[in-house]
């Protein structure tokens, strides 16, 4: 029903009807129906739900309260079934939940969560977006060697021609601004939850133990906050 009212484009009545029918839901049926929402909200703009609901998925992955408890689970994709592990989904709500903070022009969180995803499970459209977070913040260097990656095709997914033409795109926007110094402006605040983080770095230490325990942008948003402090 809710899917119907979605495609007749009654966003607020669907997401209504999910709310107020899913605990007669089986537990199988729950982490579909998050998706449908999580559509919603993107659909009619309700940019902050859609962040609580993101991190309430990956708080579910963190407890292993995901996948009825499989390693895998079937998804489908134009009408093809396909297996994504729990790596995958992980960095995929992560990739969305970047986005979603760039809707909110909260461009250092969106950074954080994006190198994240990169982390776990790189693709070239997480790095055009992350290429693109960092040209909102005007770090250019930075976002030319992330969207160089991807024209240079050492990132999966590169080999996509409207990947490879969106960074393009991209490094074109770069190469108008040339900076004499490249500073965090003064941006919202980080909006990531002490909990989520450090259930996130759980996972990096499983996914990515070689990585340094640190990100550069961690250094930065201590800095950042101190700003703010002050």
């Amino acid at each position: 029903m809710a899917v119907v009212m979605k495609q007749l484009d009654r966003t607020e009545e669907a997401i209504e009807a999910i709310k107020s029918f899913r605990c007669l839901c089986p537990k199988s049926s729950q982490e579909s129906l998050d998706n449908v929402l999580i559509d919603l909200f993107k659909k009619c703009g309700k940019v902050d739900e859609q962040i609580a609901l993101l991190k309430q998925k990956l708080r579910m992955i963190y407890r292993g309260e995901v996948f009825n408890g499989k390693p895998t689970k079937t998804a489908r994709s134009h009408g093809k079934k396909f297996q994504v592990s729990i790596r995958q989904e992980t960095s995929r709500i992560l990739g969305n939940l970047g986005w979603a903070y760039m809707q909110k022009n909260n461009f250092l969180a969106a950074e954080v969560v994006y190198k994240k995803a990169q982390m776990i499970d790189p693709d070239s459209n997480k790095a055009n977006n992350l290429g693109l977070c960092l040209i909102k913040q005007t770090r250019y260097n930075e976002a030319r060697s992330v969207l160089q990656q991807v024209v240079n095709g050492e990132i999966p997914g590169s080999d996509d021609i409207k990947a490879r033409n969106r960074a393009q795109e991209l490094l074109m926007e770069t190469e108008k601004w040339r900076p004499t110094s490249e500073f965090l402006p003064g941006f919202p605040g980080l909006d990531l939850d002490e909990d989520f983080v450090n259930g996130l770095e759980k996972l990096m230490n499983v996914w990515a133990p070689n990585r340094s325990k640190r990100l550069p942008i961690f250094e930065q948003i201590e800095n950042f906050r101190d700003q703010i402090t002050c």
